[in-house]
């Protein structure tokens, strides 16, 4: 038989005995022992020729079975004991006895061992706020614990991969050992140990060791760190701050630390004054300014070891004041000369560029020169910006107004609405700033026409005026500029747009654009249209009758060519008479002015 039979708890055990006889055993008998030499044999089976019995009174009574075999040829036998659901109770010694015909006998002894792999390893920090290196005794680190393995596991401890054994004064570890109801075994071990300050980075677990059926088997339990807390020896200041210099209107952000923990209480002074800190050890300083800078100490206080430290730093606050240009607001004669100067209080060295009218730059530097001033040219808005090179967010600009006095130039636009109207723009540039007036009078009658609606909006070189008017005749706009050295006008002449009767709409021959709905002829307009008419007719007949009279008189040459050419020219007026006889009316014989050949009497 085999000394020893591996087996997991709840598997099938198989311990096999074998024999050599010529003939098969007359007799089998499996006994079971418990460990100690004081404790006796139990049959749990029987067989021979006859009979096979399994003890009921045994722990074995269904759980067990046995298998025979004989070889007669190399008169090898074997009885073979199986055991469904190993318990830990089988844990003991296995007796095979077999006996010949002749009733000698034989025994062989077989030891089961049961095994159970235990649970996984589960460590725990004992102390959760920290440890003190300055501790005389082993403090409490951790504790292992692992459940149900059988045999007994095994646990060591672990620090950086390194393990730890138990030594005097700096190592202890305490392991507590519970055999449950089940008979499984449940080990605690605990870790005592001596801190210094490098263990702040240390990794500990602690590892188990188990058997299992031909083996060793190991397991690790998660990794741990511990809080270890050590003195203060020194106290550091730094800013937190942007990677670039300090301006006025940052925040500043002073932090405190000392190389121990926890840290330690800090006071903060600047210029002997006390500075309220936040828990944390940061002082901060928000929308600084130049009376910010100055050097700033910071001392800790250690109640432990009653040890103070101190440390400072200097902080430097960057200014650039606000611009003063000189002069200001300048009026200046033709071809005077004028010299400005840009200047601003910085802590840094300053770049200075003036600008005019907001984009074309002028000149570098805190001075400009103006010579020979003329308008426009030298007139509008001259901005000087100082920039500090080092720290571009400091930058500052001023603008001042330089006028030149001169007399007004105007510009006149117009623009076409879809509304039938016009609008007039005019543009006067001088100073003083001129003021416009606008004056419109009507082509066709010669008529001042009333300006309604007028738009004024100054600027700082001129002026800008506008009106809207609607294009119901010829018209003729006038803008006039002046001020008390000059005056200027401009005019820009505007077709009627036709209005007719029928459902044809009327277009101008000036390319005006516009086109205009329908309207009934109003009677002011064919009431001067009959008039015109009727003085054209009392002009052509007076026509008539003196050159009637001179031709009577003998005064009027009467060659064939010149008769002719008073024929054609009589023939012309009856033209006028017979379109006037063919039906149209008044404001169809205005019209031919308007969109014919022919022109309006006041044209």
């Amino acid at each position: 038989m085999e000394d020893r039979v591996d087996v997991y708890l709840k598997d099938q055990a198989i311990i096999p005995c074998l024999y050599t006889l010529k003939e098969p055993a007359m007799m089998i008998v499996w006994f079971t022992k418990l460990p100690g030499k004081d404790q006796s044999r139990i049959r749990i089976y029987y067989y021979d020729n006859q009979t096979e019995i399994i003890d009921e009174g045994s722990n074995y009574a269904g759980r067990i079975q046995v298998s025979h075999s004989h070889d007669a040829q190399s008169g090898v036998g074997s009885a073979v004991l199986t055991i469904d659901t190993v318990e830990l109770s089988d844990q003991r010694e296995f007796i095979c006895m077999v006996h010949n015909v002749s009733e000698d006998g034989g025994e062989g002894h077989t030891r089961l061992q049961v095994f159970n792999s235990p649970s996984l390893p589960v460590i725990e920090l004992l102390t959760h706020t920290g440890i003190y290196v300055t501790e005389e005794e082993p403090s409490k680190v951790a504790k292992c614990k692992v459940d149900d393995g059988y045999p007994r596991p095994n646990i060591t401890w672990y620090k950086d991969r390194f393990p730890l054994q138990p030594s005097v004064g700096e190592i202890d570890i305490k392991e507590t050992v519970t055999v449950k109801t089940s008979g499984l075994v449940a080990v605690e071990s605990q870790l005592f140990m001596k801190v210094i300050r490098e263990d702040e980075d240390a990794i500990f677990y602690c590892e188990v060791q188990y058997f299992v059926p031909g083996a060793s088997k190991m397991s690790e339990s998660n990794e741990i760190n511990i809080t270890v807390f050590y003195p203060t020896t020194e106290v550091t200041l730094s800013m937190n701050t942007p990677e670039r210099l300090i301006k006025e209107g940052d925040t500043v952000e002073i932090q405190c630390e000392g190389n121990g923990k926890p840290q330690p209480i800090f006071t903060f002074t600047f210029k002997q004054e006390e500075k309220e800190v936040e828990e944390n050890g940061i002082l901060i300083l928000g929308n600084v300014t130049r009376s910010n800078s100055g050097t700033y100490e910071c001392r800790s206080l250690d109640f432990d070891t009653g040890s103070e430290f101190e440390d400072s730093i200097n902080i430097t606050v960057h200014y650039l004041d606000h611009i003063v240009v000189t002069p200001e607001e300048t009026v200046l004669d033709q071809m005077q000369d004028l010299t400005l100067t840009c200047n601003a209080l910085s802590s840094l060295p300053t770049y200075t560029t003036w600008y005019k009218d907001g984009w074309s730059k002028v000149e570098e530097g805190h001075v400009l020169e103006l010579h020979n001033a003329s308008h426009p040219k030298t007139s509008g808005k001259y901005t000087c910006e100082v920039m500090v090179p080092s720290l571009p967010e400091l930058r500052e600009q001023k603008s001042v107004q330089i006028s030149v006095r001169g007399k007004p130039k105007i510009e006149v636009t117009s623009t076409n609405n879809a509304d039938h109207s016009v609008n007039l723009t005019c543009y006067a540039q001088g100073y003083p700033i001129p003021n416009i007036t606008w004056t419109i009078s009507d082509r066709w009658t010669g008529k001042p026409v009333p300006v309604l609606n007028v738009e004024t909006q100054s600027t700082d070189t001129g002026v800008f005026s506008m009106i809207s008017v609607k294009a119901t005749s010829a018209l003729t706009a006038t803008c006039r500029a002046d001020n008390e050295i000059g005056t200027d006008n401009d005019s820009l002449r505007i077709d009627a747009i036709a209005r007719v009767t029928t459902t044809t709409q009327a277009i101008s021959p000036k390319a005006t654009g516009f086109t205009n709905t329908p309207k009934q002829p109003q009677r002011g307009g064919s009431g001067v249209a009959i008039a015109v008419i009727i003085i054209c007719l009392l002009l052509i007949a007076i026509l008539g009758s003196v050159l009637y009279f001179l031709y009577k008189k003998g005064r009027l040459p009467c060659g064939r060519s010149g008769k002719q050419d008073f024929t054609k020219e009589k023939a012309s007026k009856d033209d006028i008479v017979m379109e006037m006889k063919s039906g149209k009316s008044e404001e169809a014989v205005l019209l031919q002015g308007v969109n014919g050949d022919k022109k309006s009497p006041t044209e």
